[in-house]
């Protein structure tokens, strides 16, 4: 067997041992760079020093910091899916409306989302809202014209293939292009996932009092460096395992997807 033939389908054993030597071979070098070559820790922390700084921090309230991110995550990920699902949906289906909004949506979604902050803490003010519509406005836009472009995927031949056995425009929304475009919907609220973490910092900028952005922020202007670190590998923790949560549910909806050939 070819490791290097396109698609090759890789034993588990396999598999399994590549993915612990992507994960354990940047962590070694890590610990080279740190601890054998005596890099400044204000620089560049040991992994056994940032180890004993979350230590630490789930003494003092690190539980809490990680409830307070996730609630927002999830708050402004599930709102920004409620609402570009249906949107997506019709810019995918119908050519007026993908003329009416493409072009705005399309607009929109290159202006940054820290960009909006101002606006925010104006219209929203500081609390809680004003962070779930950080994470809103920087998902919302990107999946919307994502949603759309997996509608237009689903073959037109079987769009046709209904509407001559008299499917009216629900019933091809409903038994045709959304049971088609399902898998492919799934991939892309597990990409748009990733992005709501990414913004997570930005959106623990307004006036935020817990939340692991809102600690790494605290920890930079104390240079407390390695809890910075720390922070940073917890959200890339929670990321991974979202997206592994989200790959899974894939391989449960659609197993006939991820069948060996």
């Amino acid at each position: 067997m070819s490791l290097w033939r396109v698609r090759a389908a890789l034993p588990r054993r396999l598999h399994a041992l590549l993915a612990l030597a992507g994960l354990v071979l940047p962590l070694l070098a890590w610990w080279l760079l740190s601890s054998v070559a005596g890099a400044d820790p204000i620089f560049l922390p040991s992994p056994g020093q940032v180890w004993s700084r979350a230590a630490g921090w789930w003494d003092s309230g690190l539980a809490g910091d990680i409830g307070a991110s996730v609630g927002r995550v999830l708050a402004g990920f599930l709102l920004s899916a409620l609402v570009a699902l249906p949107l997506g949906l019709l810019i995918g289906s119908f050519r007026a409306v993908q003329a009416l909004l493409e072009p705005l949506t399309d607009f929109i979604r290159y202006m940054p989302a820290v960009a909006f902050i101002p606006l925010v803490m104006l219209w929203v003010g500081i609390e809680e809202s004003s962070k779930v519509a950080i994470i809103f406005i920087g998902t919302f836009f990107q999946m919307v014209l994502m949603v759309a472009e997996d509608v237009r995927r689903v073959p037109m031949a079987q769009i046709e293939a209904a509407q001559t056995m008299g499917a009216s425009r629900v019933e091809l929304l409903e038994r045709v292009i959304l049971p088609s475009a399902r898998p492919a919907l799934l991939d892309t609220l597990r990409v748009t996932m990733g992005w709501a973490w990414t913004y997570l910092v930005v959106a623990e900028l307004v006036a935020a009092q817990s939340g692991l952005g809102h600690a790494i922020l605290k920890a930079q202007r104390f240079l407390q460096t390695d809890k910075i670190f720390a922070g940073i590998l917890l959200i890339g923790l929670i990321g991974l395992l979202s997206d592994q949560a989200f790959r899974w549910l894939h391989r449960r909806a659609f197993p006939w997807l991820h069948l060996r050939g």
